[in-house]
């Protein structure tokens, strides 16, 4: 009808994503290239996640397995002689009555040292410690034996040995059989433990029976160590009574700790430096935002002729803005699907090369994958209005 007016064309969903897609369609290596750098952002991000995540479910994993309701009892400083002090031969016993506790076994501190073999130097000690150990340490530690079997009531009372993990490694002892030279006897090795995480000076040690260190090696039947488990619930109350009921006489002297506080404090601080990793694949992402406006612009200069064709066979100024935003889009989407799936696998081979679960938090790939399209948006911002203000006519000229 004369005098009517012309109303623009509406572009659908579908042409959006058509129109968006053609400038990257027609470049293929320019997109690869600026997706690239958005990818390294994402990957990074997801990959510092990622590996904190499973190396703390890791920890969590542990501290599930071993427990923590384990405390221990050792000596502290005489406070009147000014010397270390010892706990009473009936510390273990009296412990083992405190309600709420389940298990309790002690280690006895030797100075006798272990060697492979006589020949060795008396002072060539490796860093291994000796100990007499009870029967039911094992259980209060929650620990298995690798290799052999366990001291009891029978063979504790003869030169027989059970080697913590790293102790057997040094000492060359690859299992049970072996000999190794304690104090002045050959002792036989009976077993030969797993790791213990909550007792590290278990895995340097050589333990002897009870009985037999008593008879060979000179222990005055002092523990020096001892291990208490108790019911969850019961941890605090039990903790209050310890050093009262190791040594009635002397209770300010006895030191009473919980080994799993340091694996709780290891997961509570796994993250400390994610923020500053974080940061550093922020910058990552900045740089590849950078990337693709910089892509952008030169789209925008490279495509004035296509910009001002479509002007003039009727495409409105939003729509020109429409499809420039779209293909920065659509240009840091493709990169942060790529950086999620590279942050994802790196995750993966560093938790399989670990033995970790695989964990990463779903937060970190919606944020992840969420900030790639806000960069996107933003840098596809000022070409998308640029090429939106381009005269038909001079952008026709320009081609």
């Amino acid at each position: 009808m004369p005098g009517e007016r012309l109303k623009p064309a509406r572009l659908g969903p579908r042409d959006v994503v058509h129109v968006g897609s053609a400038g990257l369609r027609a470049r293929p290596m320019r997109v690869v290239l600026s997706a690239l750098g958005i990818a390294i952002g994402i990957a990074t991000m997801i990959a510092v996640v990622g590996i904190s995540a499973s190396s703390e479910a890791q920890l969590l994993r542990q501290l599930d397995r071993l427990g923590t309701n384990m405390l221990k009892v050792a000596p502290g400083q005489d406070m009147l002689r000014g010397e270390k002090s010892k706990l009473p031969k009936e510390a273990p016993g009296m412990i083992a009555r405190i309600p709420g506790v389940e298990e309790v076994g002690a280690t006895g501190d030797l100075e006798s040292t272990v060697r492979r073999s006589e020949k060795i130097e008396k002072s060539n000690t490796g860093g291994l410690s000796v100990k007499a150990a009870s029967e039911d340490l094992l259980k209060a530690l929650r620990g298995t034996v690798g290799a052999g079997i366990w001291l009891n009531e029978a063979n504790g009372r003869y030169p027989s040995v059970v080697l913590g993990s790293i102790a057997a490694e040094r000492l060359g002892v690859t299992g049970p059989g072996q000999q190794v030279f304690i104090g002045k006897h050959y002792f036989t090795v009976i077993g030969i433990l797993d790791p213990l995480p909550l007792a590290p000076e278990i895995e340097r040690a050589a333990l002897v029976g009870w009985q037999a260190a008593g008879t060979l090696l000179d222990f005055d039947g002092h523990p020096s160590q001892i291990y208490e488990r108790s019911t969850d619930a019961s941890v605090e109350s039990v903790r209050k009574l310890l050093a009262r009921t190791a040594d009635p006489s002397n209770p300010q002297s006895v030191e009473v700790s919980n080994p799993s506080a340091a694996l709780q404090a290891k997961a509570a601080t796994e993250g400390a430096f994610d923020s500053l990793l974080l940061g550093l694949g922020g910058v990552a992402l900045l740089v590849g935002g950078v990337g693709v406006a910089n892509t952008m612009i030169i789209s925008v200069l490279e495509r004035r002729h296509e910009i001002g064709l479509r002007r003039s066979l009727g495409a409105t100024r939003g729509q020109i803005r429409i499809q420039f935003v779209t293909e920065s889009l659509m240009l840091s989407g493709l990169g942060g699907l790529a950086g999620v799936m590279l942050g994802a696998a790196a995750t993966y081979v560093f938790a399989a090369s670990g033995g970790m679960p695989w964990v990463i938090p779903i937060w970190a790939v919606g944020g992840g994958f969420a900030a790639t399209l806000c960069i996107g948006s933003v840098a596809g911002l000022y070409p998308a209005i640029r090429a939106a203000r381009l005269s038909p006519t001079l952008a026709l000229q320009a081609g």
